[in-house]
This record gives structure tokens, sequence and C-alpha cells, in this order.
């Protein structure tokens, strides 16, 4: 594995697409830090300073979506919504495109998976809007979030901070869009993933500072020996869970299917035995989504709508990711969603006809109807499966908190979407640097078999960038850098 990440830096396309990967990386992570314009983040990093105990502006809810900002949100960033209007605008389509008639009729004609990206953007700008709208009255009066004693973070509030703040917060957001987009077609990975992934990321270092504070020295100056004990152990134990994850999101149920030997034109094609995998989480992460992003919203909405009401009240003390009826709730729906993804987008119907018309079939099982039946029920107790295993990976994060106290900024990263996203992304990047290196005749990660890639077909489809694009861009972004840290010292 090691020769691997030597010979990555061998192949020039390979090489050019990591260099523009990380160029990229790195204007997602300077965008994070740079402020609103009339917004005084001072005063708000102050006010963490002082009230925070890791848990995020509004607890385990404040954790998740500082997380997923990449810290834009705290920050007051131009980045503050991140990517997750896109990405929820992709689910919304996706749904629409298994369930409208008419949907499934564009996907199947000649470009109307490029229609199906157009309206998936401009939904997400409409999304963006009403989200930088709600960010904006929030920032205007933080008292309806909850956080008493702020004061006005807005220095000149009204009409037209509202308008500058939104279309700059649009903007932000259609920027990382673009950078996704670029990511994934001249770089490496999933773009928007791999964005999301790196804002999980940028939370690890101070996730770790906080479990090293609480458990080694609780008090300064003093090394608890049993706390430092207790932090081996759960490094020990998510190494556990990292493993549990990658197994079960590579896990497949292999059906045998027989081909009969069959005369195309003068030649006789010769049957032999093939294999439909079918992938044990077969809806992936997006369950785990559904039910965060939907039960995150009635806090929101009350809280704008609302605040301080009896209503507000008892969702703070029902609705928040810190009560265990959250996770009751939260549990019925990710079950829900992942028979709902399956329903929509496994089509057993489907792949009988196409076997049946390719002349193969299930041994056992006669083709037709009775091969559609098995596949079903089939795929419906791997559903099973996979649902009892999300719901146990979305509920380590509060069963954790409850044995050691620890903060929800911490706990996030022992199972939830954040694990599950890394770990879905970082091996999609691994599949397609193996393919690159394998290509080259070197050796891959793994000596035997192979990574398996959701996203194959999706990633590297351009050329990949330029030597003078890649070095402009660096030192663009080495310009960028180097005004900032002269104004930081002018100002200090």
């Amino acid at each position: 594995m090691i020769s691997a990440f030597t010979n990555m830096m061998k192949v020039p396309d390979l090489r050019r697409r990591i260099l523009f990967t990380l160029a990229m990386i790195v204007i997602v992570r300077l965008g994070v830090h740079l402020p609103l314009p009339g917004v005084d983040v001072q005063q708000l990093s102050d006010w963490m300073a002082k009230n925070d105990d890791g848990g995020g502006m509004l607890g385990g809810l404040g954790t998740m979506l500082t997380i997923f900002s990449g810290g834009g949100l705290q920050q007051c960033g131009i980045f503050a919504l991140g990517i997750m209007p896109y990405i929820s605008a992709s689910i919304m389509t996706q749904l629409l495109g298994a369930v409208v008639p008419a949907w499934q009729k564009m996907l199947r004609e000649e470009g109307g998976r490029q229609k199906m990206t157009k309206y998936t953007r401009l939904l997400a700008i409409v999304i963006a809007i009403v989200q930088g709208y709600l960010l904006v009255g929030s920032l205007e009066h933080p008292d309806r979030l909850g956080l008493s004693g702020l004061g006005n973070l807005v220095m000149f509030p009204g009409s037209l901070f509202t308008i500058s703040t939104v279309f700059i917060i649009v903007t932000g957001t259609m920027l990382l869009m673009w950078i996704g987009d670029q990511i994934t077609e001249r770089g490496i990975g999933n773009g928007v993933s791999l964005i999301i992934a790196v804002n999980i990321i940028h939370s690890l270092p101070g996730a770790f500072a906080l479990a090293w504070k609480r458990f080694v020295m609780p008090v300064a100056g003093e090394v608890n020996p049993t706390g430092a004990l207790t932090l081996v152990a759960m490094i020990l134990f998510l190494i556990l869970v990292i493993a549990m994850v990658v197994t079960v999101t590579q896990a497949q149920r292999r059906i045998p299917v027989q081909y009969a030997k069959r005369i195309v034109g003068n030649k006789m094609t010769q049957g032999g035995t093939q294999y439909l995998p079918l992938k044990l989480n077969y809806s992936g992460v997006m369950p785990v989504i559904f039910a965060t992003a939907i039960l995150s919203l009635p806090q929101l909405l009350v809280s704008q709508i609302w605040p301080n009401s009896w209503l507000d009240s008892m969702i703070r003390i029902w609705m928040v990711p810190t009560s265990f009826m959250y996770y009751v709730i939260s549990s019925l729906m990710i079950f829900f969603f992942a028979y709902f993804w399956v329903a929509t987008m496994f089509q057993p119907s489907q792949i009988a006809e196409d076997l049946k018309r390719n002349g193969g079939y299930v041994p056992g099982v006669r083709p037709g109807p009775p091969t559609a039946a098995f596949l079903d029920q089939t795929m419906q107790r791997l559903t099973f499966a996979g649902a009892l295993f999300l719901t146990l990976i979305y509920f380590l994060p509060y069963l954790l908190s409850l044995a050691t106290n620890v903060e929800p900024i911490v706990s996030n990263f022992f199972g939830g979407t954040s694990l599950l996203i890394l770990v879905g992304v970082l091996l999609d990047m691994m599949r397609q640097i193996e393919t690159s290196l394998l290509q080259k005749n070197y050796d891959g990660f793994l000596k035997k078999g192979k990574i398996r890639g959701k996203y194959a077909h999706l990633q590297g489809t351009g050329e990949a960038a330029s030597s003078s694009t890649v070095t402009v861009v660096w030192c663009v972004i080495a310009a960028l850098i180097l005004a900032a840290i002269t104004v930081y010292m002018v100002v200090r």
C-alpha cells in the first residue's frame, strides 16, 4: 500500500488530477473563513469561546450543521450553507425521477440526464435562497435560536443587508457546486461528496483536542492515567467501527445467473455462469440523510416563525439530537426510507425481463415473474439487515455520549452520517486511484481483489487539468495566502 502512494505521483495524468483536487480543496477552505460583510464574527467567536462546550450553537443539531458546513456556519463565511442545498435538491430530483412517470420518461430519453442536472441546479438555487433568508433572520435575531446574551451580530440590519447577504450566500453555494463539478470531471473522486468529507474532517483536530482535554488532562498540568486508557480504548473502538462500516459497505449477495448457448448471426455464443451483485446496504447513507434533514426542519422553522412559544419549547425538549425520543423517531424513519429507496430505485421486474430477453436465468427459479419475486424477496431481506446496521451506526454517537459524557462533536466521528460519508468517499477515491495505477502497470492498494466504487461511471469523465492550469491555480492560492497573512500582521 505504501508503494501505491509513491506511484501515484509517477503517473503524470494522475499527478495533475491530485494536485488540481488539492487546489480546489484549499479554495473551499479559504472561502469558509471569508466572513460575510456587515457581520461581527469576532463577537460570535468570543461568545462561543465562553459558552460553547463542544456541542455547537444548537447542541447536537448545531454540531451536525457546523460539521457539514465545514465551520462556515459558525464563522459566518460566504460558504455558510456549504453544499447542502445542492444535496437536498439532488435527493428531491432523484425521488421525483423514481416516482413521477414524466420524469422517468425524460431520463430514458437522450439528453435526459442533462435536463435532470439543470433542474437540480435550479432547485438548489431556490433552496439556497430560502435557507439564506432564514440564516440572515437568525443573524439579525440570534435570540430566536436560544443564543441569549449574544447582542447584535449585524452592524447595519435592514433590507439592504438582507438582500446583499442572501445574494452572497447563494453565490457561494453556486461556486461550491461548480468546484464540485470540476473535481468530478478533472480531479479525483466525486466532487460534491469530497467537499462534504473535507468539511467533516476539518472538525477532527478540534474533536481530538476536546477528547484529550476531557480524558487525559481534565486538570491543567495533571495527567489522568485512567482517562488516558479510556481514550486509547475509544480509539481502538473507532478503528473497529470503521472496519465494520467498510465491510458492510462493500458486502454483496451474489445471485448466480446462468446463460444458455445462443446463436448470434453466424456464431454461437458459449453459455456460462455470471453473478448479479445485490448490495447489503443498497440505499447507502441516504436514509440517514433523509431522517436527519426532516427531523431538523421543525426546530429550525418553529424557532423562526414562533420563537419562544410553547411549541418551540416542546420541540427543544423532544425533537433535538440529545433526547431519546428523537432517536426512536429517527430509527423508524431510517427503516422507512431504506425500504422506500429500494422500492423506487431497485426494479426486479425490469431486471427479470432483461435476463429473460438475454437468455439468462437464476438456477432453480423460473424466468419472468418468479425471478422478479425471488429478487424482490432477497432484496427485502438484505434491506432489513442494511437498515438495522444503519440504525446501529446512527445510535452509536448517542450511546457513546451517555457512556462517556463526551461532547457531541467528538461522538459524531464514531458513527452517524459523518462516518458513513467519510468511508464512502475514501473508498471511491481509492478505487479511482487504483484503477489509474493498474492501467499504468503499477500495483494498486490491495494485492488481492479490487476496490469497488459507487460512482465509477461519474468520476474522471473529462481530461485532467493541464500542468499550466495547475501551476496558475496554485500560484493564485499562494498569493491569496500571502496577502491574507500580510493584512493580518498589519491589522494586528
